[in-house]
């Protein structure tokens, strides 16, 4: 398993396409079965697949072409060949968006609606589409020099010939961590309390473990030195707490907001800042703080205290014992996890209608 045994299912036809259209069928199935449920019509999930499916691939080759400008400066024309790979992901999501957008105007349906039913399809089509990477031998981490490590699915060996070199199985990681996705997704679509929500929810969870797990790609993206996939995850994790906070402050007391405002700060502060002793104090007092502001809250949500002791504890754990250098490791999956825990305490003081909204609404 450590080497798969060709990149073809069988003929010419490779793995990797087949799991693309696999995991795409999946996702249609899934959000056909949710169309009556939010109120929309018969085949809206289909209209939207074959809308979003074309547009996406063109979104996902723009963007990577765009990200690669000088791979592609001396043959133009290698733009067009996308048999030979070159996609990603965050490209086909805008691509794919942008193009529904559209659609819903011009067929008066619900934009927000549409994303919903097909935020856990497009996790689960992630989770399978992972496996594309395998069969490809791509998108895999760095060297394992520890022998203990090198088995799969813990690494894949990658090379050609005699150079056969054992490689972080970044793919597996991705994969499963959007599995996981989808399963929470799945599980609480029906406790969402706006239209739209799953999907701020997928942008969160999604780019939570994304954000992880590129740090391990031999393969990123740049643009202007950084990690491009990396850091526009963080960045939709951040507009994601942006809208809940935004919907609470219009409603919640001071106190509530201040202490959600803090607590969502947290996660980030500990993946952008150094692990210097003196900084690693900052999440701390920031958690301290929201602290003080749950309790002078009422009535304080039990989850938000719990969460936040919890978190405060581990924090603290790993900044006497000299530890604070793991919030900057690719393995450490607490980093992520903490990203969409202390997101679910502004929303779960947001209130919400479960009912479907009108056909017409975009």
């Amino acid at each position: 398993m450590a080497i798969p045994y060709s990149r073809y299912i069988i003929g010419g036809i490779p793995w990797y396409s087949v799991l693309m259209v696999s995991g795409i069928l999946f996702a249609y199935l899934l959000g056909a079965r949710e169309e009556r449920r939010v109120g929309l019509p018969k085949d809206a999930m289909l209209d939207m697949v074959l809308i979003a499916v074309p547009f996406g691939i063109l979104g996902a080759r723009l963007y990577y072409v765009l990200m690669s400008l000088d791979q592609f400066a001396a043959d133009p024309i290698s733009v067009l060949y996308i048999w030979q790979g070159g996609i990603a992901m965050y490209g086909a999501l805008l691509g794919g968006a942008a193009a529904v957008y559209i659609h819903c105007r011009i067929k008066r349906r619900s934009f927000l609606s549409l994303l919903d039913i097909s935020a856990p399809g497009l996790a689960l089509a992630q989770a399978i589409g992972r496996w594309g990477n395998y069969f490809n031998r791509e998108a895999y981490g760095p060297v394992i020099q520890n022998a203990s490590w090198q088995f799969f699915p813990a690494g894949v060996i990658i090379g050609d010939g005699m150079a056969q070199t054992w490689h972080v199985a970044t793919f597996f990681y991705e994969s499963m961590w959007n599995a996981a996705a989808f399963i929470v997704l799945w599980l609480t679509r029906k406790r969402m309390k706006q239209r739209g929500d799953a999907f701020l929810w997928y942008l969160a969870l999604y780019g939570s473990g994304r954000f992880l797990v590129e740090q391990l790609r031999q393969d990123s993206l740049f643009a202007f030195g950084f990690r491009a996939s990396q850091y526009l995850s963080l960045l939709l994790c951040f507009g994601v707490a942006a809208v809940f906070l935004y919907r609470q402050a219009r409603k919640a007391s001071g106190e509530a907001l201040a202490a959600s405002l803090l607590a969502c700060a947290v996660p980030f502060a500990r993946l952008l800042l150094p692990s210097d002793t003196l900084l690693s104090a900052i999440p701390l007092v920031l958690l301290l703080a929201a602290i003080t502001c749950l309790l002078l809250a009422k009535p304080a949500p039990r989850f938000a205290m719990i969460w936040l002791v919890f978190d405060m504890t581990v924090s603290l754990f790993l900044l006497v014992f000299g530890l604070t250098w793991v919030w900057h490791s690719p393995y450490f999956i607490y980093a992520g996890l903490s990203i969409p825990l202390s997101l679910s305490i502004p929303y779960a003081t947001l209130s919400g209608s479960k009912l479907p909204q009108p056909v017409s609404e975009v």
